[in-house]
């Protein structure tokens, strides 16, 4: 019955997957979908605003991890640990030094990817399970530092963050923070893309399939490795900047094991290595329970046995990358 199942669902999203096979329908679709976005706020409460918000904030971080897990390969379970360090970067230039905002900006995505330089350097050249454990700590490492430096707020964490102006307009409403994560979502999605069709996206390619091959065409696979790592820091320390100043205020809780393992969920189940899975992916983890909610506790037990059947029904991810 669930082969039957299995091979039914895959049909249907492989005649989808056939009609926006294309470059050019996928261009016009992502258009599609851009002013479609773009509208919503119009018709939408806030509420609702601020939950699609919160859902393309988790775009730009599923899309930075499917750069270290979909492109390169590597299992990172800390990744929430960079979407700490720009959330936190920021944040303390702002509170504690009294930066611009704009200004603050590239000194944390400095510090996303000295983080990732400091974690990646020595541990890359493990592999499999050991990278992941090393991922791990290092994201719980982050936690608990900020949990107990005074700069970093303690426990408590900063609070009163300010909001950024652009050109004398305060960007202080749920509607502003909505376009400008709509904004962040589009360009991280040009950017994955770019990346992906690039020289380095192939070598990325390359050293996940094969490591060992990879090294014997000359491939640096350590360098190219830490490559991925720091470019997914950046995508995660840009998300993390934006959600201090939406919300005005962050504390240690904000990035624990359960947001790498949230962002992680999103890759898989869209489909790694595939944006427009890991897009879907990110919208059904942050939507579904949302969609639910009526159900009361019973909520995420069905959301669970749901993922579970997709799982079972798509292992690869409902929109997995297609194999020649």
């Amino acid at each position: 019955m669930i082969s039957t199942a299995k091979l039914a669902a895959a049909g249907v999203v492989d005649r989808l997957y056939a009609t926006f096979d294309s470059p050019r329908r996928q261009m016009w679709l992502m258009v599609a979908i851009v002013v479609v976005m773009a509208l919503l706020p119009l018709v939408m409460g806030r509420y609702t605003t601020t939950i699609m918000t919160n859902a393309l904030l988790y775009v730009v971080l599923a899309l930075g991890l499917n750069i270290v897990v979909g492109y390169a390969g590597l299992l990172d379970l800390g990744y929430a640990a960079f979407f700490a360090v720009g959330a936190y970067s920021v944040g303390i230039l702002t509170v504690q030094f009294d930066w611009n905002f704009w200004l603050a900006i590239p000194p944390a995505l400095l510090a996303a990817c000295m983080a990732g330089v400091i974690i990646g350097g020595p541990t890359l050249r493990l592999r499999s399970d050991y990278l992941a454990i090393v991922t791990l700590g290092f994201g719980e490492i982050v936690r608990f530092s900020a949990r107990n430096l005074e700069i970093t707020g303690r426990a408590s964490g900063l609070s009163n963050i300010p909001e950024p102006s652009f050109f004398g307009y305060v960007i202080d409403s749920y509607v502003d923070f909505y376009y400008v994560f709509l904004l962040l979502a589009v360009m991280a999605v040009v950017a994955s893309h770019r990346l992906y069709h690039s020289r380095l996206g192939r070598a990325w390619l390359y050293v996940r399939h094969d490591e060992d091959a990879a090294e014997a065409m000359g491939i640096n696979r350590v360098r190219v490795k830490l490559a991925a790592y720091v470019t997914g820091s950046v995508f995660g320390a840009i998300g993390g900047i934006f959600f201090s100043v939406n919300l005005g205020a962050i504390s240690p809780e904000s990035f624990s094991f359960e947001q790498s393992v949230l962002i992680l969920m999103a890759v898989i189940l869209g489909g790694m290595g595939k944006i427009p899975g890991v897009i879907l992916g990110a919208f059904i983890i942050i939507l579904g329970p949302e969609l639910l909610r009526e159900l009361g506790e019973l909520r995420l037990l069905l959301f669970a046995v749901i993922m579970l059947l997709i799982m079972l029904l798509r292992p690869s991810g409902i929109w997995p990358e297609r194999r020649n």
